[in-house]
């Protein structure tokens, strides 16, 4: 349920603040798929899977919406599962789900056939999303886990 709560206030946030904001070099955090990491910190890989296909599908839908509704599911849905299942830490489990998630959302535009996929944006696009996102993680991460106990927690 708190999970489920954060995700629809980053998302809310990410529409109606972060997307309208313009930053140096014209990137901007990921602060949905941030709470998707946090929730499933927290929730499990099978939770965090369920949870980030569920918020997937809410960001395709989400105006403006310029993709297939689904290629976000999949991408939120695998870095649920992958954060859930933890890579040595949360600190790395944040860094490798920051890292795959923009890099599996170009691949997937590509295989789809995404105008919007070309070798600018991987170039230049796609490394300040990464830097962006991860400046702002410790912020967000702290949010959606804080009060409850991590699965890396000792």
């Amino acid at each position: 349920m708190i999970g489920g709560v954060s995700v629809v206030l980053a998302l809310l946030a990410q529409v109606m603040l972060v997307n309208r904001v313009s930053l140096p070099a014209g990137g901007a955090p990921d602060l949905v798929l941030l709470a998707v990491i946090g929730a499933s910190l927290v929730r499990g890989p099978s939770s965090g899977a369920v949870l980030g296909f569920c918020t997937g599908l809410l960001v395709d839908v989400m105006p403006p919406s310029a993709h297939l509704v689904g290629q976000y599911a999949f991408v939120l849905a695998l870095a649920g599962y992958v954060a859930g299942r933890g890579a040595g830490g949360p600190v790395t489990t944040v860094v490798l789900c920051v890292l795959m998630a923009p890099l599996l959302a170009a691949a997937v535009g590509g295989l789809i056939g995404d105008p919007r996929v070309t070798l600018s944006t991987l170039t230049e696009q796609v490394p300040v999303t990464i830097v962006y996102t991860l400046l702002v993680s410790p912020i967000v991460i702290w949010l959606t886990t804080r009060g409850r106990q991590t699965r890396f927690s000792t």
